[in-house]
């Protein structure tokens, strides 16, 4: 009898969280319906579908490690006592130092287009 009991405590449970979860899709619905409605009338930006469209991709993750891996790499020729590695590294800066003024430009716009750096970029220009 005490399975019984248990059992039915456990479907109810399951009931009460599978109709949480469809109200939860519901209002969801709603609100995304109210929220192109806005959009239609100009009341508020186009913002929100940019910040939708962000978060299904995996490019934020390989830009962020891009910009991680020549810190790792001025780690490594640190810590590794490596005078070689030392000397390929300042080259690499060197180099990276002297990339052409259109490149760099182009690359931060990329990066701000990933990571909605709009607002950043605006104050860099005004400087």
């Amino acid at each position: 009898m005490a399975w019984f009991s248990l059992l039915s405590l456990a479907a109810k449970t399951g009931l009460h969280v599978y109709q949480n979860r469809q109200n939860q899709k519901k209002y969801m619905s709603d609100a995304a319906l109210l929220h192109a409605e806005r959009m239609a009338q100009g009341k508020i930006e186009y913002k929100g579908q940019v910040l939708t469209s962000h978060e299904k991709g995996f490019k934020d993750e390989i830009v962020l490690f891009i910009i991680i891996l020549p810190i790792i790499l001025i780690a490594w020729s640190v810590f590794s006592g490596d005078p070689a590695a030392q000397e390929k590294l300042d080259l690499f800066f060197f180099y990276f130092n002297n990339l052409p003024t259109w490149f760099v430009w182009l690359t931060v716009g990329i990066f701000g287009s990933i990571y909605g750096l709009k607002p950043g970029l605006d104050m860099f220009k005004k400087k």
